[in-house]
């Protein structure tokens, strides 16, 4: 009986500290916040999905969970929430978080096709190019863009005339850090270049100079030196490139729902 008794007693008491045992344990307190287990461990697994030169450990990710704690109760204190540039970057953060949550669903529909890229990658073929770049400020004085298109018209003559000439002049002429290889830009997809130095290269035939083309960066004048074969590309950039399309897709249509039934005026006399 005595022992039947003892058994019964031990098996509630180990029941009791089961009950009372709290489920999410809290492993450190800063300022009167806790840190529970789950935290820790949410945080502890997040850091090994990245290599880093120092050795990933429970201690020390719990040292910058409370480092964080730490910073945060300063800028709280410091009503740093306030500050217009951090209100700026709270909304970016916002901004960004709601996207997501409207579109998470949407964007994980969209599938891209073998088909989806051949049909992407016949309008925008990869070229390779050689350009002589005569740069201009992103707002430049009229003196200076004035003098950027007549250098560029005069050496584009010149290659009227002799268009084997092309490596010479860049190494000479170009402000680009390709001048030395004589302009050489190597292959590169469509959506690295400036739109308008595309459309100025697309379609044309190996060896096309193009007369200047103005880009944000200058103007440019580009030789054409060839295509890469579709059987050549990266095919898993390609998808990402075109997975990116149907993205932008999606959240232009988004935009367009967020915007009816808004209050939108727009001055375009002062987009000019």
């Amino acid at each position: 009986m005595l022992k039947t008794l003892s058994v019964l007693t031990t098996t509630f008491l180990l029941s009791m500290n089961a009950y009372s045992a709290p489920k999410d344990p809290v492993v450190a307190t800063v300022n009167g916040r806790k840190i529970t287990l789950s935290a820790l461990e949410k945080a502890y697994n997040q850091n090994l999905l990245f290599v880093s030169d120092k050795i990933v450990t429970k201690e020390k990710v719990l040292n910058d969970l409370i480092n964080k704690e730490l910073g945060v109760h300063r800028a709280l204190k410091a009503n740093l929430d306030d500050n217009p540039i951090v209100k700026e970057k709270l909304n970016d953060i916002l901004y960004h978080a709601q996207i997501s949550k409207d579109n998470e669903q949407r964007l994980k529909k969209i599938v891209v096709t073998d088909d989806d890229v051949k049909s992407y990658y016949n309008n925008h073929p990869e070229y390779r190019t050689a350009h002589i770049l005569f740069r201009v400020r992103a707002t430049p004085e009229k003196e200076e863009t004035k003098a950027a298109i007549t250098q560029a018209l005069k050496v584009y003559e010149q290659l009227k005339k002799d268009p084997s000439k092309f490596a010479e002049l860049a190494n000479k002429y170009s402000q680009s850090s390709t001048a030395p290889s004589g302009g050489d830009m190597g292959f590169v997809p469509a959506v690295r270049m400036a739109p308008e130095y595309f459309r100025a290269i697309n379609g044309k035939p190996n060896d096309f100079i193009t007369p200047p083309v103005r880009t944000q960066f200058g103007y440019h004048i580009i030789k054409v030196i060839a295509k890469k074969d579709y059987k050549s590309i990266n095919t898993p950039m390609y998808k990402k490139i075109v997975y990116d399309r149907k993205r932008d897709t999606v959240l232009s249509n988004y935009f367009k729902e967020l915007r009816k039934g808004q209050k939108v005026s727009i001055n375009k006399k002062l987009l000019k």
